[in-house]
């Protein structure tokens, strides 16, 4: 199911960008490939994006042999996709997503479903509510805010049967989640400049090549930057996004980071494409030196483009509950996050942590994971959540 949103002017882009003083100089990029004429762009139209994935932990992609080159800095050029029309979304499609995202919920959803086969309304039912949404990781101030809610809801419809009472929480936490529900423009700037972060194994780089064949399968044309330098394997799984979405990536092996991130997006910039996606090394927040390390790789990108980023990106694992909020709240700190995607909600039984970050930090997820396909990562639909939840 695929849903877009609509892009908006594009700004001029720079063709020149001047080197920041705690960047590397832009090296020559090696063989010079033509690039297409802007003119021949096909029209662009609005962007919602699904994908895929039960993201697997950041080593889902067979990994290949990165190829050599004699630059410093490798960018390795495919032929740039068309345009493609969009289409809308069909009801199979959405019925489709439901069924994937009813059946990754399940671990979550059946402990909390199970509080209504009963037959009375009681302390006792709202008692079993309370535990089943805490071992769901839901969080005190989430579930405490559900229960007064859902209490009020039961009071105001006066309903006596129990699976009514399912149905009144389904409504009480999609209103929580509503906060968190909101689309990723693409467009207003040229390129767009997203920055993804994570921790190790949250399945960062392959979100980000899903995102990256859905923007590819939209005519977006995408940039990606290498910008975890040190681990081969990631370079060679953004490589293989590359190769497969037929989309150009800088890479360097063992360079600066932040150097890696410059030249991709003055890249971009110069080469008008729409979207530059920068791939981060994944970093627990614990590694002061490594969240400073992001902390200029966001300085730097700014110092290529003075707007940018754009979007600042934090992929979380639903299997870590609790501990997802924390990594939420320290990632926002450093980096002033934009946006969430959550991954692998269908491994776990902690789904209800999207339920305490809309009550603590409610910071948009732009994307949900339940799968190992492309279209299983989705975009993200508070109703659609809570009622997959409680199916």
């Amino acid at each position: 199911m695929f849903s877009f949103f609509k892009k908006k002017s594009s700004t001029t882009a720079d063709e020149t960008a001047q080197p920041p003083a705690d960047a590397a100089p832009e090296p020559s990029s090696g063989q010079q490939v033509p690039q297409p004429d802007p003119s021949s762009k096909g029209s662009k139209g609005w962007l919602r994006n699904p994908f895929a994935s039960r993201d697997t932990a950041d080593d889902g992609a067979e990994p290949v042999p990165a190829p050599a080159t004699p630059a410093a800095h490798a960018v390795t050029v495919v032929q740039e996709p068309q345009a493609k029309p969009e289409a809308p979304a069909s009801e199979g499609d959405r019925k489709g997503w439901m069924d994937r995202l009813k059946a990754g919920l399940r671990k979550t959803g059946t402990s909390i479903s199970t509080i209504f086969t009963g037959t009375k309304i009681d302390d006792a039912l709202y008692e079993e509510l309370e535990d089943a949404l805490l071992m769901a990781d839901t969080g005190v101030k989430a579930t405490n805010h559900l229960l007064q809610d859902l209490k009020q809801r039961v009071k105001n419809s006066k309903t006596t049967d129990p699976a009514a009472v399912k149905a009144l929480l389904a409504d009480a936490l999609a209103d929580l989640l509503k906060p968190l529900e909101k689309p990723l423009a693409i467009g207003e700037h040229t390129p767009t400049v997203i920055m993804v972060a994570g921790v190790n194994g949250a399945g960062k780089t392959t979100s980000i090549g899903k995102l990256t064949k859905h923007l590819a399968d939209h005519g977006e044309s995408v940039l990606l930057a290498a910008a975890d330098t040190f681990r081969a394997a990631a370079r060679e799984q953004l490589g293989v996004w590359a190769t497969r979405n037929t989309v150009e990536i800088v890479s360097q092996d063992g360079g600066d980071p932040a150097a890696v991130s410059f030249d991709a997006v003055s890249a971009g910039r110069a080469r008008g494409k729409d979207v530059v996606l920068v791939d981060t090394a994944g970093r627990l927040p614990t590694q002061l030196h490594l969240m400073e390390e992001l902390k200029k790789i966001k300085r730097v990108v700014t110092k290529a483009d003075a707007s940018a980023p754009h979007e600042v990106l934090l992929v979380i694992d639903g299997n870590t509950g609790q501990n997802a909020l924390n990594q939420v709240k320290a990632f926002d700190e450093a980096l002033q996050l934009t946006g969430l995607i959550v991954t692998k909600l269908d491994g776990t039984a902690k789904g209800g942590v999207l339920a305490a970050i809309a009550q603590e930090k409610p910071i948009p997820v732009y994307f949900i994971g339940v799968g190992e396909k492309v279209e299983d990562l989705e975009t993200f639909n508070a109703r659609e959540f809570a009622q997959a939840l409680l199916a």
